[in-house]
């Protein structure tokens, strides 16, 4: 296959889907592959599981960090997005900071997302899934995306940072004008984008405050308390943290929610397999995001010259890490396209490996989890019965429109 007029860069490539067969092309021909970029010096492509793995954990090989473009596809440190506004006025998310002072900040974090946190927030989540699913009441379609997938994961997040759920509505807006740059539907003006990192920067900065005076048992009491060594959390890493919590704690779980639900229907055997044995709920959530890889990609920045199955890189090469490509690897899955409910081989790269491994991963699959319980239980025959209308994105796998039936 020629290659040369390729460019995974290219949201278009992605309307219909991830672009599988590409993808197993280039694992086959041309597993790290020099990408041209329109306006760049291009980027290479890498698409297999074991290459991923190595490269997640050599962050001393491999940056992440903002000064050296950071976690995506653009270079932070140019455009910015991934901080409250001016790259240069505050501190990097945790996302976007390699160790060890990735690890400090991360040990000030983990404790919200620790098990006995999580075991404490399942019947909330439960009592939350089944009251969303409460108001379709007796109807037999919906708007799955903004009725039902939605709403599970921005209710769960309001609650973790103790705000007022009728507040969950910004943290959603706030979340899209962040990740939909690419997308012209849902894309804003950069004076709007301003506008929303200005705004969520002086709501998370209250809530901080109001938190430093009156702790509770959130996720904001905790960061606002939190040091390690004797060392508190900084205001400026703090509102990198906010950001970051609400795009992860939404678009990850939302999508999978959404592409797990025409995932089931297309599987419809698979469907009938959890329903007959639920203690598969466990398996089949991490085969959901394996199946569905809602982030496709993370990038990675190469410190010294090194090689990668014998392509020579070069110190600033920046590198992209395609997880939508290595969690279909057949030679970590066996039939990696198909979804098995029971699948337990080797773990996906959906939440992605290493140092970077996502600190809510169980917090998404928890949700997922019960949700599938639940609607599936309800609604053992829902499909989808309409056009399905995907984010415009080489980052988020994200459906923005899906007609469900639900009998």
């Amino acid at each position: 296959m020629d290659f040369e007029h390729v460019d995974l860069k290219d949201p278009d490539l992605y309307l219909g889907g991830p672009p599988h067969e590409l993808f197993a092309r280039l694992r086959a021909e041309d597993p790290v592959h020099w990408n041209p970029e329109s306006g760049g010096r291009g980027f290479w492509a890498v698409t297999k599981y074991e290459d991923i793995v190595a490269i997640s954990k050599n962050p001393a090989l491999f940056s992440s960090a903002r000064e050296h473009g950071g976690h995506r596809m653009f270079d932070e440190n140019v455009v910015g997005l991934a901080s409250i506004g001016d790259a240069n006025e505050t501190e990097a998310p945790m996302i976007s900071i390699d160790p060890p002072e990735h690890n400090r900040y991360r040990r000030m974090v983990s404790p919200g997302f620790s098990p006995s946190r999580l075991r404490a927030l399942e019947a909330r989540v439960r009592e939350r899934v089944c009251a969303i699913l409460d108001r379709l009441g007796d109807r037999r379609e919906c708007e799955f995306v903004t009725e039902v997938a939605a709403e599970l994961p921005i209710q769960v997040l309001a609650e973790f940072l103790g705000i007022p759920q009728q507040d969950r509505l910004k943290l959603f807006d706030w979340s899209n004008s962040m990740i939909a740059e690419d997308d012209p539907e849902l894309r804003k003006s950069p004076a709007a984008v301003a506008a929303d990192l200005q705004a969520m920067a002086e709501y998370s900065l209250r809530l901080w405050q109001e938190r430093l005076a009156n702790p509770g048992d959130d996720l904001v009491s905790m960061l606002a308390h939190s040091a390690i060594d004797g060392e508190k959390m900084s205001m400026e890493r703090y509102l990198g943290t906010f950001l970051l919590l609400v795009v992860a704690g939404n678009e990850t779980t939302r999508n999978s929610i959404s592409g797990g639900l025409v995932t089931f229907a297309q599987y419809p055997d698979e469907r009938r397999r959890l329903a007959a044995d639920p203690a598969a709920l466990s398996t089949a959530a991490a085969e959901i995001v394996r199946h569905v890889s809602p982030v496709m990609h993370m990038r990675r920045t190469a410190l010294a010259d090194t090689e990668i199955r014998g392509r020579k890189i070069r110190a600033g090469d920046k590198i992209i890490l395609w997880y939508v490509s290595a969690n279909r690897d057949e030679e970590i899955y066996r039939d990696p396209g198909r979804f098995d409910v029971t699948r337990a081989e080797a773990p996906s790269l959906g939440f992605g490996i290493g140092e970077h491994y996502c600190l809510g991963a169980r917090l998404a699959e928890l949700q997922l989890r019960v949700f599938f319980g639940e609607f599936l239980r309800r609604y053992p025959n829902a499909e989808p019965c309409g056009e399905i209308r995907r984010m415009r994105s080489n980052f988020i796998s994200g459906i923005k429109h899906l007609p469900v039936r639900l009998c």
